[in-house]
């Protein structure tokens, strides 16, 4: 069952087999509030297994673009287009968020970013291919992210 993010009440709701559980929730809740305040989006989360297509094309890309597989399990995802952009966010297990910025338009902006949660390791799938900046949250504590330019057609 989908439902929206409140980032007023930060829930764990589908997120509570996390290790970083409470991180894992700020941090989704801290997107949640981004799209709410730059687009008036309102942040929409469904459960993995019941959006197949969503997680198979976010991983699709991973892999094609990289030769990445997420070790950790999905817990969420989200989908949605937003001024231009289709986007899509995986929520894992392990306190990992990917999320895939698409442009639609013909040469606009695609990118898959990589955002971690206070309190977790880099997954060693993604330690020795990128660097992480740190941003501080009020929702999320820590945030370590990274990035990379999709290439391909997707």
């Amino acid at each position: 069952m989908s439902y929206a993010v409140d980032f007023v009440n930060v829930s764990t709701t589908g997120l509570e087999s996390s290790p970083v559980v409470e991180a894992l929730a700020g941090l989704r809740a801290n997107e949640a509030r981004y799209y709410k305040n730059k687009y008036d989006h309102v942040f929409t989360v469904t459960p993995a297994e019941q959006a197949p297509q969503v997680l198979d094309w976010v991983t699709g890309i991973l892999a094609q673009e990289r030769e990445i597989v997420i070790a950790s399990r999905p817990l969420e995802v989200s989908a949605f287009e937003v001024d231009g952009l289709r986007m899509a966010y995986v929520f894992y297990e392990s306190g990992l968020a990917v999320n895939v910025m698409y442009g639609l338009a013909e040469g606009a902006k695609r990118a898959v970013g990589f955002k971690l949660s206070d309190g977790m390791e880099v997954p060693e799938e993604l330690a020795d291919r990128f660097k992480f900046a740190r941003q501080k949250s009020k929702l999320a504590g820590t945030i370590r992210g990274s990035y990379f330019v999709i290439k391909g057609e997707h």
